[in-house]
């Protein structure tokens, strides 16, 4: 509509607007400085010229602007005089006792490829027992200190991961407990005798490639163990065949030559105390070794502690 003025009914015919729409989109142009009203009986409307008009919008929207960098910054300054320095971009201070599971399930549930794991107690609260949604690509490998697995939380945790498709492995001791995202992020106590003292997210690459190599050790010098592998190998005594009771004793050894306790070998492999005290006595038996020390030790010798294929031949531990 290429005129000098229109009155509100010509712009609503132009634009195909109600003349209701029209009158109200004129008056919002006269707020800007870019219409201006021509009296008479019908009132008509004129185009501002639009290098003035424009350019005194955009100076009023780059004022708002700058007053709202100036309102960020300041609320910045009191957030930090309020919570101190809490990020650097290269480390995050977690103190709030509240914070740390809430980060922890929310870099989890980002986590795109792989979640390396170190636990070991003390554990602060349950919070990492909860469900969490984890993509089904995302590789899992957790090392668990083997005096951890006598909790019961832990122990439901080191199930339902391995359960996912998780690799796990046991060792004696572990320096600190660390959880590593994608190799991108780092999740470790701020204090390793004090949990609950907080936590920090380490965000530096070399910071973060150093706690992958530690893991990556400590990894290689655990023993696998596969929690979920046994279900079938229930406390049914006897009438188990003899292959049977060959797999659940290797199983049974490898537990307890990482230093796990009868009482948590028979919870997770589902049997009873007794059960499982006798096949380290009858491997005793058959080793000629008097002391658990001593069974661990002929047991990885004769190569009953391997992480071999159970599918495979093998000759029977108990009785062949």
């Amino acid at each position: 509509m290429a005129v000098r003025s229109a009155d509100r009914d010509e712009v609503a015919s132009a634009a195909g607007l109600t003349p209701a729409e029209a009158d109200q989109a004129l008056w919002l142009l006269a707020d800007s400085a870019l219409a201006s009203r021509i009296g008479g009986v019908v009132p008509r409307w004129a185009a501002a010229p639009p290098r003035s008009s424009l350019g005194a919008l955009l100076a009023r929207q780059r004022a708002e602007l700058a007053r709202a960098e100036d309102l960020v910054e300041r609320l910045f300054e009191t957030h930090e005089a309020v919570s101190g320095p809490r990020s650097t971009g290269v480390v995050e201070v977690l103190s709030n006792a509240d914070e740390v599971p809430a980060r922890y399930r929310q870099l989890l549930t980002e986590s795109s490829s792989e979640v390396l794991h170190l636990a070991k107690p003390p554990y602060v609260t349950s919070a990492s027992a909860e469900t969490v949604a984890v993509a089904p690509e995302v590789r899992m490998r957790s090392v668990y200190e083997t005096d951890g697995l006598t909790d019961a939380v832990s122990l439901m945790t080191a199930l339902r991961g391995t359960g996912q498709g998780g690799k796990m492995r046991l060792t004696s001791q572990i320096p600190v407990k660390l959880v590593i995202f994608d190799r991108a992020a780092a999740l470790l106590p701020i204090r390793g005798d004090r949990p609950s003292s907080g936590s920090l997210v380490v965000h530096s690459p070399a910071l973060v490639t150093a706690l992958v190599a530690l893991f990556e050790s400590v990894w290689d010098r655990a023993e696998p163990v596969l929690l979920t592998k046994r279900h079938d190998l229930s406390d049914t005594g006897d009438a188990l065949p003899a292959s049977g009771r060959d797999l659940r004793t290797r199983e049974i050894l490898r537990m307890m030559a990482v230093g796990m306790k009868d009482d948590t070998i028979a919870r997770i492999l589902h049997l009873s105390r007794r059960t499982v005290q006798q096949h380290i006595s009858d491997a005793g038996s058959v080793l000629g070794a008097r002391t658990r020390f001593q069974i661990a030790v002929l047991a990885g010798k004769r190569g009953w502690l391997s992480d071999q294929d159970d599918s495979a031949p093998q000759r029977g531990i108990i009785g062949g």
